[in-house]
């Protein structure tokens, strides 16, 4: 039996969106995940994932036809330069400017990017500042 090692949070497990154009998603997707060190886990001919988060086609067995609705999806970053690279890759990738590279107001440190996915999706990348993590990520063997 092939042993599988999956990375997890504490609050999601995972996250669909089904979307109108596949290709232009996967497109953005993939640019956007390079600039912030997540691999692509794999690809259907109706969907793709990585990490925790699952896009699929309307016509996908997942999706029962029906597109998701808006969603903001905030990615973390290691630092402020991960966020202004995502920025950047985003926007040469379909996306749509929502709010550019800059501190934010929620907290100390806070230091975001915004944009619109080819969906209309608000995805953000986060760095919160100095910090120390306990672990980079959950990580389970079964």
């Amino acid at each position: 039996m092939e042993t599988q090692e999956l990375h997890r949070g504490r609050l999601i497990d995972h996250i669909q969106l089904v979307v109108r154009d596949l290709p232009a998603s996967q497109k953005f997707y993939t640019a956007v995940f390079e600039v912030l060190d997540i691999p692509i886990g794999g690809t259907g001919a109706d969907y793709f994932w990585a990490d925790e988060l699952f896009v699929s086609s309307a016509d996908s067995q997942a999706a029962q036809g029906v597109l998701t609705g808006r969603h903001h999806l905030a990615f973390q970053a290691k630092d402020r330069a991960t966020v202004d690279a995502f920025y950047q890759a985003a926007l040469a990738h379909g996306a749509k400017d929502n709010g550019g590279p800059g501190e934010r107001p929620y907290h100390p440190g806070y230091y975001a990017a915004f944009v619109l996915d080819p969906d209309g999706n608000n995805i953000e990348a986060v760095f919160h500042g100095d910090a120390r993590r306990s672990a980079p990520s959950v990580h389970i063997t079964f």
